[in-house]
């Protein structure tokens, strides 16, 4: 049953340049069948007209705390209970410490201090304010209370610096949003791999590969929105995830096939995103190879066993989602690789391209399952994520 006109979409915009970006998410909400109420804060105001919001909501536009025209004058409380979803995009520093400190002297915050609905943030400012650590503990903060965040993604911005700060896009915000309400894999428990591995020389010296994690970490915050009991199995990266995902990190393949054995035991679905070393040396010196007057340094390597693999075998009644990068004949590889590892999906991507790929904030691919294919055209990999957990649990009830 469509039960979308019951449900109450509340979307703030604070006072950023990316506040024109609001309009589209508006429209996109409306045009779904959504009931949308837009709240303003002073500074929003000065980027965009209520009187364009309203128009596109069908509503009123808020901007006032005390409102002459609301029930006893407590307009904040009506709308606080109205909501069952809080979007405030663009969420600029500003908003984003003022609510973490609880402060509720503007419409927007008194709403956000008084309801129960389910709160979203996809902030928008320039990268230092992003960075800096007040703003980062003002995150923390709100993360720890509740708040989801959307981004914010990584590009060129209004004061010409270039880096994250930049508002998610609407239709990555809208797509989340929906993912999070629908939570098409809630009950699921889910076993992601991220990162590299590393295969030790000696003590001093590993080999290992480009990637960054950032794919493995976006298809974790993706599958824990969409209500799923997330594990994330990564190997060394410098990134974060939120509280609601139990992280467990590893260096080596064998750790990392010996960790998702036994994980597998318990989860439903496993989504192997882990660049896994496919080699490691045949012999792990104990002490530093000393530099010699020799040219060159002859080693042994065996292969690493093949995680996805074995683990389809192993428990054959799950769900198997594999990650492919290649450099050539991607379609090929792909599917040849889907039967050969006894996979459901397999998401090909190819590695050659300088823009997408390893340790970059974009990626585009093709997704193989069943008889059936599907290309996703170049996105950020939070929003390609998104897609990705979206399609999985759109097909998860027809599989086995």
């Amino acid at each position: 049953m469509d039960n979308r006109n019951k449900i109450n979409i509340l979307i703030g915009i604070t006072g950023s340049i990316a506040a024109y970006k609001s309009v589209d998410l508006v429209r996109l909400f409306k045009k779904t069948g959504y009931n949308v109420q837009v709240v303003m804060t002073k500074s929003a105001l000065d980027f965009i007209t209520p009187l364009t919001l309203q128009a596109i909501s069908g509503n009123k536009v808020h901007h006032h705390l005390l409102d002459s025209d609301a029930e006893l004058a407590m307009g904040h409380i009506e709308l606080a209970k109205w909501a069952d979803i809080i979007i405030v995009a663009p969420c600029s520093a500003e908003t984003i410490s003022r609510l973490s400190h609880g402060r509720a002297d503007d419409l927007l915050g008194a709403i956000i201090l008084a309801s129960k609905a389910e709160k979203f943030i996809a902030p928008a400012m320039n990268i230092n304010m992003w960075s800096n650590e007040i703003t980062q503990q003002n995150i923390d903060n709100l993360s720890s209370t509740g708040f989801k965040f959307i981004g914010p993604g990584k590009g060129d911005q209004a004061c010409g610096d270039n880096g994250y700060g930049r508002m998610s896009e609407p239709d990555e915000i809208f797509e989340t949003i929906i993912l999070a309400l629908k939570k098409p894999l809630l009950g699921k428990k889910i076993l992601i791999t991220a990162g590299p591995t590393r295969e030790q020389i000696d003590p001093v010296r590993f080999i290992s590969n480009n990637s960054s994690g950032k794919m493995g970490f976006a298809m974790a915050e993706a599958a824990s929105k969409s209500g799923a009991d997330v594990l994330l199995l990564t190997g060394p990266v410098s990134l974060v995830c939120s509280k609601e995902i139990k992280r467990i990190d590893v260096k080596t393949a064998d750790q990392m096939f010996e960790e998702s054995l036994k994980l597998m035991r318990d989860a439903d679905i496993f989504i192997g995103c882990a660049a896994v070393a496919d080699f490691k040396p045949d012999i792990l010196n104990t002490h530093k190879i000393k530099k010699t007057s020799k040219n060159y340094l002859n080693i042994r390597f065996k292969k690493n066993i093949d995680i996805i693999t074995s683990l389809a075998k192993e428990f054959p009644n799950k769900i198997f989602m594999g990650f492919c990068a290649e450099t050539e004949k991607v379609e090929e590889h792909a599917k040849a690789k889907l039967i050969s590892k006894g996979l459901d999906f397999i998401v090909a991507n190819d590695v050659s391209k300088n823009d997408i790929g390893f340790d970059s904030d974009y990626n585009e691919v093709s997704v193989f399952y069943r008889q059936s294919q599907k290309y996703f055209q170049k996105s950020s990999k939070s929003h390609l994520a998104i897609k990705l957990i979206n399609l999985l649990g759109l097909n998860t009830q027809s599989i086995h």
